[in-house]
């Protein structure tokens, strides 16, 4: 498949190639859809082991962002931003600089943020070169780290799946395994604790992992084991592509919902997971508090509106219980239905105008 034939295939606007020799800048950046409104989506600064596969990734999480937006309810469209390398070797002030003159660049078409391997820190520096910026610290007028929020959604999203499944929305005594414990996943961590949940654990960075043991009492497990453990709630909190032909025949647990992007590898994943009788909450759904958090800095950042409006994660994914339940459907479909009618309404609405 041709360059033009994989950009096309999802339905995306543009992707634009950015390089600066002199900082090691090697950036992507896809725009899925405008059709809401501007592209919002992270930058995420990882060592792909190719351009192939950093095009790859940042076209699904792309196109994951405009579904994200749209069953969120929000005036934005779909875009993200990767930088290829280690961030701990090349992620200079200066390669930040570069990447932001870069982002001024696309006009607004797209605005970045952090994500996996950037900070607050990082989109600090951007934002010396260009007002298309978000996830700022709150002293510079922005809403700040947006993983606490993000958190706080899987875990409205997680009360969702309990009152489905129990018929009550508490978490109290299930046992959830949290797969990834960095800035999301020792989050919601902390808050699942709280709410006295059975936690177990699993990264391949064992300094968070003993944090997560010493702190919040829970049990750590093999990074390569932990989907295998008998629980609720497997939440996948790092990278995608968790749920796939190999580790889904080995799951045992009752439900999903986690923090990670593209957590399927293929979309018929979805399927397989239904026949297991394991419910799935669709990530894009699930994930969106830091999306929301970003979004509630319009008109000056309230955290105690954002975090009404990212508590609404819960009701959404209700509805996307009872869409599936009506159409007789998977979850991820009913969300994509979901997402699909609310774009084509506004694409309707645009051509009346």
């Amino acid at each position: 498949m041709g360059v033009f034939e994989t950009i096309g295939a999802e339905g995306h606007e543009s992707v634009h190639f950015g390089h600066d020799a002199a900082t090691g800048l090697n950036v992507i950046v896809a725009i899925h859809s405008t059709v809401l409104g501007p592209s919002l989506g992270g930058t995420r600064f990882y060592p792909y082991p190719d351009e192939q596969a950093a095009l790859t990734d940042v076209l699904r999480l792309s196109k994951g962002m405009t579904y994200k937006a749209a069953c969120a309810g929000l005036d934005l469209g779909g875009g993200k931003a990767v930088i290829i390398g280690d961030p701990a070797g090349i992620g200079t002030d200066d390669l930040f600089l570069a990447y932001g003159r870069f982002v001024d660049g696309l006009a607004g078409r797209y605005i970045t943020a952090e994500d996996v391997g950037t900070t607050v820190a990082n989109m600090e520096v951007v934002a010396t070169q260009t007002p298309h910026v978000s996830g700022l610290a709150r002293d510079h007028g922005g809403s700040g780290d947006p993983s606490p929020a993000t958190a706080r959604g899987v875990v409205a999203a997680m009360r969702a799946v309990a009152e489905r499944l129990w018929g009550s929305d508490s978490l109290s005594g299930r046992r959830i395994a949290v797969k990834g414990v960095g800035k999301v996943g020792m989050s919601l961590v902390e808050r699942l604790a709280a709410l006295d949940v059975d936690l177990v654990v699993a990264d391949i960075n064992p300094a968070a992992t003993d944090h997560a043991a010493t702190e919040f009492g829970a049990k750590v497990l093999a990074v390569d084991e932990i989907h295998r453990i008998d629980c609720d709630i497997f939440a996948p909190c790092a990278l995608g592509a968790d749920l796939n032909p190999m580790t889904i025949p080995q799951l045992a647990c009752r439900a999903i919902a986690g923090s990670a992007n593209n957590q399927l590898l293929n979309p018929s994943d979805a399927d397989a997971l239904a026949e297991r009788g394991i419910l799935y909450a669709p990530d894009f759904v699930v994930n969106a508090g830091g999306i929301i958090n970003i979004a509630a800095e319009q008109g000056g950042y309230s955290p105690e509106k954002a975090a009404v409006m990212v508590d609404r994660i819960h009701d959404n994914v209700l509805e996307i219980f009872e869409t599936a339940d009506r159409l007789a459907s998977g979850t991820e479909e009913a969300a994509e239905q979901i997402a699909d009618a609310r774009l084509a309404e506004a694409r309707a609405k645009g051509a009346r105008a």
